[in-house]
């Protein structure tokens, strides 16, 4: 099949394609292929042909959407990098995919020069409409398409490969569960380094409507173009969701949807979206399945907010314990996921000795991730595997106490983690956000409640021991809360409540 890009611009090319709210200009799908085949014809004079690797160490721009489509004509895989890394950092990244090219603007140009002895490409340097005529690519459903990474438990980054058939399903799967409407127009705030800032860019093409392309989060301007630009989706992070509703609650009657993923959104704000009218989305979704694996409709979430939806129409969510064997509905477990979306694996490091990646099984991708789904097939997702606590022998789930916690008056997010202990192995650990009409909050002057309070929702052991209050919960730039600092604060600051 013929690049999803190449094949809107023939059937839509009046139809916008892209905004710039920055600049305030505007593509339509035949103004910005004209583009994106000025750009393939530059990475060609480059050498760069299909299967070819062309890593990209850019700050959201149009340059960045014109490389997303411009390696696609190609039939080039695309290797987003993220410009928040240290040097040593992105080596790491760079020495795991070896790219045929490497991609920079004027502000990274010097990073990339320290990265690779190879060739690099500054797109503020590099105006060639003279390079060869490129014709689209067709893709076989196999083909790598992009490499993004993520990390293990150990940090160690892994490169995840996704195919043009796994992005066109999960394009697909998407449209079924949100909808798709001819004049939509997606914003997109997130980094498109990370799967859910490059969605959009891929899917509109597909769907034929527009990206409004927001260059860098700020929650005051976010709501000014999502009112300006009239737009009717937006991908979010819990934590910027938060951020926007604190600057304005009443967000434009135009959105259809706000997809929230990255972290699972606290039920407390998806109250809050009720309440205020904004059609929120929660999703669960990772890297490795090119984005969303469940979806909750507004509806759904105002139902079940602790709920991340049932799963998409072509994703196959099973809970399965230690052993692998599947478990009852409503019985905790890992979840792994089957369907068109998953990465055929790990690129070949990540991969252990022999070549066969651990990751995969009879029931499909082990995500390391802690769940369960209810009787109606809704999903809930409590926290990763390797973050369960183990006390006197006792498993307890991070989510749970979570879960619990964020049910008590006074209380409005909360983390836990393990923290050692001398005598039982570990000890439940808790970082606690007051609600805001209880500014006072002590943990310290508050055990009593603390522990009568999850008295009927837990069982003892799974109680905090340690707790300390934080104005918010320390967050790394996918909106995940970062556990080193998190720890931290809990050594340094933790108060001891029995």
């Amino acid at each position: 099949m013929r690049d999803a890009f190449s094949r809107r611009a023939d059937t839509t090319p009046d139809s916008e394609a892209l905004i710039d709210p920055a600049t305030d200009r505007t593509w339509s799908y035949a103004d910005l292929d004209a583009d994106v085949r000025d750009t393939a014809g530059v990475l060609a004079s480059q050498g760069i042909a299909p299967g070819d690797r062309v890593a990209v160490l850019m700050e959201p721009r149009p340059a960045f959407v014109r490389l997303v489509h411009a390696t696609a004509r190609l039939g080039a895989v695309l290797v987003p990098l993220n410009v928040q890394l240290t040097v040593p950092e992105l080596r790491e990244h760079a020495s795991l995919v070896d790219p045929d090219l490497f991609v920079c603007e004027s502000g990274t140009e010097s990073v990339a020069e320290a990265l690779v002895d190879g060739p690099t490409l500054s797109v503020d340097r590099s105006r060639s409409p003279d390079g060869p005529r490129v014709e689209p690519h067709r893709w076989e459903e196999d083909e790598h398409r992009v490499v993004l990474f993520t990390s293990g438990t150990t940090g160690e980054p892994k490169g995840v490969p996704l195919t043009a058939g796994n992005l066109r399903a999960s394009a697909t799967a998407s449209a079924l569960r949100l909808g798709v409407l001819p004049d939509d127009r997606w914003l997109d705030p997130l980094p498109p380094y990370h799967m859910g800032g490059l969605a959009p860019i891929v899917r509109s093409a597909v769907y034929g409507t527009a990206v409004v392309l927001q260059r860098e989060f700020d929650p005051d301007r976010t709501v000014t173009l999502a009112t300006e630009y009239g737009v009717t989706g937006m991908s979010v992070v819990p934590t910027m969701l938060r951020r926007l509703l604190d600057a304005d609650e009443s967000l434009p009657e135009t959105l259809r949807f706000v997809l929230t993923g990255g972290a699972p959104t606290p039920p407390a704000l998806v109250a809050r979206c009720a309440a205020s009218g904004i059609p929120v989305c929660p999703t669960y979704g990772m890297t490795e399945t090119a984005s969303q694996v469940a979806t909750a409709t507004p509806g759904a979430a105002h139902e079940r907010p602790e709920s991340s939806g049932r799963p998409l129409s072509t994703t196959q969510v099973t809970v399965v314990n230690d052993d692998g064997e599947r478990v009852p509905a409503g019985e905790t477990g890992e979840l792994v996921v089957d369907g068109p979306t998953v990465t055929p694996g790990y690129l070949d490091r990540n991969k252990q000795e022999g070549g066969e990646d651990e990751s995969f099984g009879p029931h499909g991708f082990h995500t390391g991730d802690v769940g369960y789904r209810d009787e109606s097939g809704y999903v809930y997702v409590l926290n990763r595997r390797s973050d369960r606590i183990i006390t006197g022998g006792k498993n307890v789930h991070p989510g749970e106490v979570i879960a619990a916690l964020r049910g008590l008056p006074g209380i409005a997010d909360a983390f836990v983690l393990g923290l050692s202990d001398p005598e039982w192995g570990e000890r439940v650990g808790a970082l606690i956000v007051p609600a805001g009409d209880d500014e006072g909050f002590d943990p310290s002057d508050k055990p009593i409640s603390i522990r009568e309070g999850l008295g009927d929702r837990l069982a003892p052991y799974k109680h905090p021991r340690t707790v300390a209050v934080v104005d918010a919960l320390p967050r790394t730039v996918s909106g995940t809360v970062d556990r080193d600092r998190a720890r931290k604060r809990l050594l340094a600051d933790g108060v001891e409540i029995g």
